[in-house]
């Protein structure tokens, strides 16, 4: 089963072919449920490193990761030994000074969050307090990729903000 939000970036599989098997299991917020087989996730983080690319991302370079417990987190891990860059971390319970002190020491150009995280029963904001970070001279960051994880509106700046899944799709 995959989740809703992940239906729309994830290829339709079949049932695990045996060549297949699963390779990660992931259980969210209540009625969330994912699994993804070593191909599944293998063509996620292909295509992630190439949206990556797409962004200037190069061997050496670091890409900040501010997501909660998702799988795209993992895809993400993998899109960044695909293309030699360091993946850093970005702790979502950060408040944004905190998250602009970590950004502008780990030296990220691009930056992947989440519109928002699911904990203690609630929907928590996560891009909200990036972009209060961001705005915090944070001027290297020039690119965020946003995972799709709640149907709620979230802030977006032109030019900088990217969704994940659209960057995914792109060929």
């Amino acid at each position: 089963m995959i989740s809703e939000h992940a239906e729309t970036t994830r290829e339709p599989q079949g049932p695990p072919a045996s060549s297949s098997p699963i390779a990660l299991t992931w259980h969210g917020e209540p009625g969330r449920h994912e699994e993804l087989t070593h191909t599944m996730l293998m063509g996620q983080a292909k295509r992630a490193a190439a949206a990556l690319a797409r962004l200037g991302v190069r061997s050496g370079d670091r890409v900040a990761v501010h997501l909660p417990l998702v799988p795209e987190s993992v895809i993400v891990t993998l899109a960044c030994g695909r293309l030699d860059a360091v993946r850093t971390t970005l702790p979502v319970f950060l408040t944004a000074p905190e998250l602009a002190e970590r950004a502008r020491e780990s030296g990220a150009e691009v930056v992947v969050t989440a519109d928002a995280a699911f904990w203690d029963g609630a929907v928590r904001p996560v891009k909200p307090v990036l972009d209060r970070a961001l705005r915090r001279d944070c001027p290297q960051v020039r690119s965020v990729l946003v995972v799709n994880r709640s149907s709620r509106p979230v802030s977006w700046t032109a030019g900088r903000d990217h969704w994940w899944h659209e960057a995914l799709a792109t060929r």
